[in-house]
């Protein structure tokens, strides 16, 4: 178990990596981030909201990350981001949520329709504590809707 919920299987399955054969193990660096995203931004949420969830997209190899389309600088390529939905709770929601009680990183309601709070999903990133990769946590937050970003969330 990378933390109290979440075990390094669930954060590293991918049905694309599957799919094509993909060796989608973490190395030791990106098993740190992991721990550290699941203890600091995933096991919050999943204490604060009380139902079980599986993120659809945790840490994804260079590879993976490249068949799916995303950019080469996706935090999910160090094992420092989760795309994250929970059953029942509107996405938009759950963003909010984040971004009121949690020190993150990034912070995307990505593909997200008004007046649809179950369309798309939640991007939450942390960098962790430690400044000796960059700095820390920018805390920023954009809404996605499939073609533009926009600074913010809706509401």
């Amino acid at each position: 178990m990378l933390s109290k919920y979440f075990s390094y299987e669930e954060m590293i399955r991918s049905q694309t990596a599957t799919r094509y054969g993909i060796d989608n193990t973490a190395g030791e660096g990106e098993v740190l981030f992991l721990e550290i995203l699941c203890r600091s931004i995933l096991d919050p949420v999943r204490e604060q909201f009380g139902i079980p969830f599986s993120p659809s997209s945790g840490y994804r190899c260079k590879e993976l990350n490249e068949k799916i389309g995303s950019k080469p600088t996706s935090q999910h390529v160090l094992g420092q981001a989760a795309d994250i939905e929970i059953p029942g709770i509107a996405n938009a929601q759950l963003a909010w949520w984040i971004r009121s009680h949690l020190d993150f990183d990034q912070l995307i309601l990505e593909y997200y329709k008004v007046g649809d709070p179950r369309s798309g999903w939640v991007h939450v990133s942390t960098k962790g504590s430690s400044d000796s990769e960059g700095g820390g946590n920018r805390r920023e937050v954009f809404t996605y809707n499939g073609a533009a970003y926009t600074k913010g969330l809706p509401g």
